[in-house]
């Protein structure tokens, strides 16, 4: 049987950029991409000839202007005559906010529904299949717009606490449920660097010493870790690693003087405190409970991927059912969830952008809403917002990658 194989050496042709491998994949790609510059540049000239025409030119210092408008939810200072890149910035630190506690709670839900949904248990077996079946196959607008109704018509008004003749009392006399928002104790230091009670270096020490603890736990564990893999004795670390975490974070808090400021009703409101507004809660949850139906069903699929010989192999060994399901199934189970987990997490970054169907403040709300309505600047706001999103979705998708890389079957 004779084999072809390309021409060795000989003079060099451009028929050859077609005919020969060697050369034809390179050519096609050097081809599409002329393609797609020419198309990129035409539809720049395009817009940019057009924009000319109707005496447009496209500029961002419309960012410095006064924004003119308030926003009920704000992580950091801000009011209406704050730059509208205040007002961006502060709709970005929000649609992150719930966008992280949505990621945090959905993976819960999933985790737990995933689970039970291969319990032997038919009722709790059948309850978990019916929440999948049901959160996910509804639109995620409809689940939140429901959660805020329910709240807003459900929960009491601020003037329900007020007085002797109050309807409604505070929770321990520091959480108070209404239909605006939760209200709970907000904590500030009454000392600080240099004197500055109210410095943000405060908050800059007390995130260094975490991040610390993080990193010093994570070295005490590789370390029990290879003592094991010598002796075959784990050394205990459960007790060192709960110090490392409580007693630096303790010692710093007692430093700066950690106090909290409790929520008190005044007027027509609660004032103090942190406030975490109703559409806040309402987007949470719903991103939460319904992601949350998504992630359940990759669970499944990933535990029953694990060959049922580990389960019946770790229970020969004697280990209790929730010690083979947390020891031996889930970490196999990983390399199959976390593909999809990560696409179920942009999932939710991306339909948090929904936040203005209840009134809250995202940067979909804020630069894409009202921002673009007054300035009129609609390419600036439609650009930086496909800008935002892409980042965020790009730096989520590497995180996520970097860790299924750590999980992933290491091979000899």
């Amino acid at each position: 049987m004779s084999t072809i194989t390309d021409p060795q050496g000989g003079t060099f042709r451009l028929s050859m950029l077609l005919n020969d491998t060697r050369y034809r994949s390179m050519t096609l790609q050097v081809i599409a991409a002329i393609a797609l510059a020419t198309a990129l540049f035409y539809l720049y000239s395009n817009v940019a000839a057009n924009l000319r025409e109707q005496g447009l030119n496209i500029a961002f210092g419309f960012l410095g202007a006064p924004a003119g408008y308030d926003i009920n939810q704000t992580l950091i200072d801000y009011n209406s005559q704050s730059s509208n890149l205040r007002a961006a910035i502060v709709g970005i630190l929000n649609t992150l906010l719930v966008a992280f506690l949505a990621c945090i709670t959905a993976t819960v839900f999933g985790v737990l529904a995933g689970v039970l949904r291969l319990s032997n248990n038919w009722l709790v077996r059948k309850l978990m299949a019916f929440y999948v079946e049901i959160f996910r196959n509804i639109p995620v607008l409809i689940w939140i717009i429901i959660i805020f109704t329910i709240m807003t018509a459900v929960m009491p008004a601020p003037r329900a606490f007020r007085g002797d003749a109050a309807t409604s009392s505070m929770l321990m006399d520091m959480f108070a449920f209404t239909n605006r928002g939760v209200y709970a104790p907000g904590p500030y230091f009454t000392r600080g660097i240099g004197g500055e009670a109210g410095s943000p270096i405060n908050w800059l020490l007390v995130i260094g010493v975490l991040v610390a603890s993080f990193f010093a736990t994570r070295f005490m564990t590789a370390r029990a870790n290879a003592i094991q893999a010598e002796t075959g004795v784990r050394p205990k670390t459960l007790w060192t690693n709960l110090a490392i975490w409580f007693v630096p974070l303790i010692a710093l808090l007692t430093i700066l003087g950690l106090a909290w400021e409790i929520p008190a009703l005044k007027g027509f409101n609660f004032q103090g405190g942190i406030k975490i507004g109703g559409p806040l809660i309402a987007l949470w949850f719903a991103l939460s409970i319904y992601t949350g139906a998504f992630i359940a069903e990759n669970v499944r699929a990933g535990i029953q991927a694990v060959s049922k010989g580990q389960t019946e192999a770790a229970s020969a060994l004697g280990l209790r059912p929730n010690r083979v399901m947390s020891l031996v199934v889930l970490p196999q189970a990983l390399r199959v969830i976390i593909p999809p987990l990560i696409s179920q997490y942009l999932n939710i970054t991306k339909n948090s952008s929904l936040a203005i169907a209840v009134g809250y403040a995202d940067i979909t709300a804020t630069l894409g809403g009202i921002t673009l309505n007054q300035t009129g600047r609609a390419i600036e706001c439609v650009l930086l917002l496909m800008l935002f999103y892409l980042v965020i979705s790009l730096l989520i998708s590497a995180g996520m990658n970097v860790y299924n890389n750590a999980m992933k079957l290491k091979e000899r």
